[in-house]
């Protein structure tokens, strides 16, 4: 059960309406997710995340898929449902193929895994390293 109620496009406010519009417009979709109608609780927070978010996934040094993987396996390490299949669902437009996810979730499973041996081991970092 949400911990608000999600706002409506109906029912939204003309400054949130103008947030999903640009969003619509921006994703080439004619709906508006989950997440936003929650952040559209608050606006202001609703408007900065969406710029936020904009500008970091806008083209840029990484391609579009890249950066959806990044967001898959961030996701996936933090244990966010939501957008982990959000952003599977945004990466597979993208091209991800199956086999990518599989090597993207052995990858992730691997940084975890060695991670937490590191950590666990307080292993000094290598002079080469830094």
């Amino acid at each position: 059960m949400p911990a608000l109620p999600p706002i409506e496009y109906a029912d939204a406010s003309p400054r949130v309406r103008a947030v999903y519009d640009d969003i619509m417009t921006s994703r080439k979709v004619d709906w508006i997710n989950n997440f936003w109608k929650a952040m559209a609780n608050d606006p202001a927070a609703l408007e900065r995340t969406w710029e936020s978010v904009k500008q970091v996934m806008a083209p840029g040094a990484l391609d579009a898929l890249t950066k959806e993987l990044i967001y898959v396996a961030v996701s996936t390490t933090n244990g966010c449902e939501y957008c982990i299949a959000s952003h599977t669902a945004a990466a597979r437009k993208k091209g991800m193929t199956g086999a990518m996810l599989g090597e993207l979730m052995s990858v992730i499973g691997m940084a975890n895994e060695t991670n937490a041996l590191v950590n666990g081991y307080r292993v000094e970092v290598d002079a080469a390293f830094k």
